[in-house]
């Protein structure tokens, strides 16, 4: 009974928030246009906190209609100063938010790697066209063997966004998944681990070789919903959301994580073998989570 009178308030105020902020980042970022090196130099931090202001206050609103703890568990110190690869689960639109949330005070605004077809997603797609966000367009199998010529280009895609991200400090995000989980995707794709997909190296093995240098370190950020895995958008616009856990795993860049993933085999399957230990790893912390109901705040 409660949903059905939190859904439509809560909903209507989550859309406002994303088309008040929205609105500001499309009208600055339609000004970028204008070819003035030092405008967009004077844009950019603008609308990048434009986009943290977004997140913060959509988790504001998400504390406001739920009664929820948000447990952050970070291995040790940030800076707003510093270059980050990111890696995340993803388990639900609303991964996107609590990172955008997360990022306030600790890190650079983030940039995710989004799918091409979201360009036409109202709002968020102009939105994060005009943050320089790269949007990705896979290729089946069966397209490749059809066209050669379209092998690797989300890869040059990957290679052009981060030239752009060379001259302020930023925060790369990856889902490295490449879709949300579901246990039908999880059955599907036959994934050896208990709550995550695959991993998909390809994208964050260019990030690596094209920024590795000026990325300080990787974040593992590790999402779970302890009492909401089913569906956490759903249950958050209803009020049913009753904790989160944002867990916050420094991993050093080492040289070994920097090479050729497109034409060095030895590299590739090296580099597979350390994102699939990675990935180990947090499927265990997840387990964890989810059985352990003892977890302190941070």
């Amino acid at each position: 009974m409660k949903a059905l009178f939190v859904f439509p308030l809560h909903f209507a105020l989550q859309i406002f928030n994303l088309c008040f902020w929205g609105g500001l980042i499309i009208v600055l970022g339609i000004v970028k246009l204008i070819p003035l090196t030092f405008l967009r130099q004077t844009i950019n931090p603008v609308i990048a906190n434009f986009e943290i202001a977004f997140g913060v206050c959509s988790i504001s609103l998400l504390k406001f209609f739920n009664r929820i703890n948000i447990n952050y568990r970070v291995s040790s110190e940030l800076s707003k100063d510093q270059w980050y690869l990111v890696t995340v689960n993803h388990r639900s639109y609303l991964d996107v938010i609590l990172v955008m949330d997360f990022a306030y005070q600790r890190i650079p605004a983030p940039k995710f790697f989004l799918k091409k077809e979201l360009i036409w997603l109202p709002i968020v797609g102009l939105g994060a066209w005009a943050l320089d966000m790269p949007f990705m367009r896979r290729f089946s199998k069966a397209q490749i063997t059809k066209n050669p010529n379209l092998a690797g280009k989300d890869i040059e895609t990957t290679k052009k966004q981060c030239e752009k991200y060379k001259l302020t400090p930023t925060t790369v995000v990856n889902f490295a998944e490449g879709t949300r989980f579901t246990t039908l995707k999880h059955n599907q794709k036959q994934s050896p681990y208990t709550h995550l997909l695959r991993p998909k190296a390809a994208g964050l093995a260019f990030t690596l070789n094209t920024m590795g240098e000026q990325f300080t370190e990787l974040l593992d950020i590790t999402l779970v919903y302890p009492e909401n895995e089913g569906y956490p958008m759903m249950d958050m616009l209803c009020g049913r959301m009753k904790r989160i856990i944002v867990d916050v795993e420094k991993v050093p860049i080492s040289h070994e994580l920097r090479g050729n993933y497109d034409t060095d085999n030895e590299f590739k399957a090296t580099f597979q073998q350390w994102l699939n230990a990675l990935w180990t790893s947090k499927d265990k912390r997840i387990a964890m989570y989810l059985n352990n109901d003892d977890i302190t705040a941070h």
